[in-house]
């Protein structure tokens, strides 16, 4: 997209390298989560407010170069790594080749932005050669971190870890990128203190913006409504809802755990579980959490649901009696959020970002999901309690709608990218052909 600098209107490369991105993304799929939705809910909000954005990933398979979204926002993918799908953890040896790729394609097609925006580390290593080339800006929004992650990993004892997610090269990699991109947008307090702690980067250097929501999407239902989704999808107040993708840190095992101590309270209660699976390693991870329920005796209280349709996301979070967070390592929890958007009583993980920003027993409930009784207590509490119920499902959704509403996420980010707008441009240097 090319344009004068100039203009008024700015001009953003977004990046995020990883997954399946598109304009609707495909969730569910290998590392095809919150983050791609965060990604492209916050693109289509700056496409709203003026900006025209290009959102750059790894283009892989069948899929076309480009999805065209509406006149200021496209997906273009930078072909680099071959046609297979490549999983984040194996894609260290490529990121000098989409550098490549994309700078040739700019220059080629005469484009030019005013900021560089990446997301997680992959496109944030990548995303600061590419700004450095171009002389311009660079902010980046970590989502998960090495430190962070390795330190939680350890401490449940999971092995093979740095064999695995190359922790070491990862967080040497991450400690560099900070010092050199212009700004690091945290998506919590914890995040931002760890990266000021661990990584030692000055607390200037950093903000906290939070995740949002689609707040026209994500809302409750009247009780008439309400009978209808649970009817049609075959769920009861006496359900807890848990999706994800099938991966170790999203605590299925953990809730399975707990759901033993649930049924003592809760005799009725039932879990639906919606672990994406595609690959044969999700797959297996799947098997593994079908054995652990049959061996606690539980297998038939469990409903396993699998990929859940883009338009059924809404409804999903709506029906169940309680929505459940149960992970290991969680940087914030965006499912959470579009829950409590919903009217759902919700049950938080202790380790991730997004409790420290809730009430709790006014928004949320707070439980550490290695904890299984623990865990269970909480569950129960707006099951057993219909005052509690309540006010979590009316409490929390007009805090999560409040405070995490994309719109208002976005005009915040861009503010904070006007900053440094133009920071490299000296009066030597003629403004792009538009």
């Amino acid at each position: 997209m090319p344009r004068d600098r100039s203009d008024t209107i700015g001009s953003l490369m977004m990046i995020s390298l990883h997954g399946y991105v598109a304009g609707s993304p495909e969730l569910g799929k290998p590392d095809t989560g919150g983050q791609v939705v965060f990604v492209m809910e916050l693109a289509k909000r700056f496409a709203r407010l003026g900006y025209k954005v290009d959102v750059l990933t790894r283009r892989f398979e069948d899929q076309p170069e480009e999805d065209r979204i509406n006149d200021n926002l496209r997906v273009w993918r930078i072909p680099f790594g071959g046609r297979d799908f490549i999983r984040k953890e194996d894609m260290h040896d490529w990121y000098g080749d989409f550098v490549s790729n994309t700078l040739a394609a700019v220059r080629a097609k005469g484009l030019s932005y005013d900021v560089v925006n990446s997301h997680y580390w992959d496109a944030g290593v990548s995303g600061q050669k590419i700004a450095e080339e171009l002389q311009i800006p660079h902010v980046h929004t970590p989502h998960s971190l090495g430190w962070w992650k390795r330190e939680d990993m350890a401490s449940l004892g999971e092995d093979d870890a740095e064999g695995n997610y190359r922790f070491e090269e990862r967080i040497q990699r991450e400690f560099v990128l900070y010092r050199s991109c212009d700004h690091v947008i945290a998506t919590t307090e914890h995040q931002a203190q760890i990266i000021e702690d661990e990584y030692d980067l000055p607390a200037g250097h950093i903000s906290m913006i939070p995740p949002g929501i689609d707040e026209a999407r994500f809302t409750a239902v009247t009780p008439s409504r309400l009978k209808e989704v649970r009817a049609r999808l075959g769920m009861s107040v006496r359900d807890v809802y848990v999706v994800g993708r099938a991966a170790s840190n999203k605590g299925y095992d953990l809730i399975i755990d707990a759901l033993p101590h649930l049924l003592k309270m809760q005799p009725e209660a039932r879990l639906v579980l919606a672990a994406g699976s595609n690959s044969k390693e999700d797959k297996a991870l799947v098997d593994t959490w079908k054995a652990q329920a049959q061996a606690h005796g539980v297998a038939d209280r469990i409903d396993w649901r699998g990929y859940v349709a883009d338009e059924d996301l809404a409804d999903y979070y709506r029906a169940p009696g309680v929505f459940a967070l149960p992970s290991r390592y969680e940087p914030f929890g965006m499912t959470a959020v579009e829950a409590m958007a919903c009217g759902t009583p919700t049950v938080l993980t202790t380790r991730g970002g997004l409790f420290e920003q809730i009430t709790f027993g006014e928004h949320a409930l707070v439980a550490d999901p290695t904890r299984p009784r623990e865990f269970a207590a909480m569950i129960n509490m707006p099951m057993e309690h219909d005052w509690l119920r309540h006010k979590l499902a009316v409490e929390g959704a007009r805090f999560a709608r409040r405070t995490f509403g994309w719109t208002g996420i976005a005009r915040r980010t861009a503010a904070l990218f006007e900053q440094y707008r133009g920071r490299y441009l000296t009066p030597d240097m003629e403004p792009a052909e538009g």
